[in-house]
């Protein structure tokens, strides 16, 4: 429950999301950003073979992570000032905005990582009194 109450101070993370990402991703907490990101299947891989570079592309692994996620992003960008900045940065930048949203995915799990591992809830520093 402790752990849901963390999760859960994120804006945009609700209850049911920080449950979901709790059963369905057991190593939320323990692994690097890399490999959380990995394990969810919102990191970048590659498609290159010899000179050709193909284009980056997320790959496979745990759908139910990737969905619960993909919802709760959307409500960031509109409620969490960290993320809506990030996402206001790639599109101005020219990313299409599935490619911001999922690197807004990537960003909001590696916040939710962080969380967890330092156990302290989610604050924003810049915030005006």
């Amino acid at each position: 429950m402790e752990k849901v109450n963390l999760l859960s101070s994120v804006p945009g993370i609700g209850p049911q999301t920080a449950r979901t990402l709790l059963a369905e991703q057991p190593e939320l907490g323990s692994a690097s950003r890399q490999q959380i990101a990995a394990l969810a299947g919102v990191a970048p891989f590659n498609r290159d073979s010899g000179q050709m570079r193909g284009t980056r592309s997320i790959a496979g692994e745990r759908g139910v992570v990737r969905t619960a996620l993909y919802m709760a992003t959307l409500v960031a960008t509109r409620y969490n000032p960290v993320i809506r900045a990030h996402y206001d940065h790639l599109q101005k930048a020219g990313k299409r905005k599935k490619v911001a949203l999922v690197a807004c995915m990537r960003k909001l799990l590696v916040m939710l990582n962080a969380i967890l591992r330092t156990q302290r809830p989610w604050r924003f520093a810049n915030m005006t009194p």
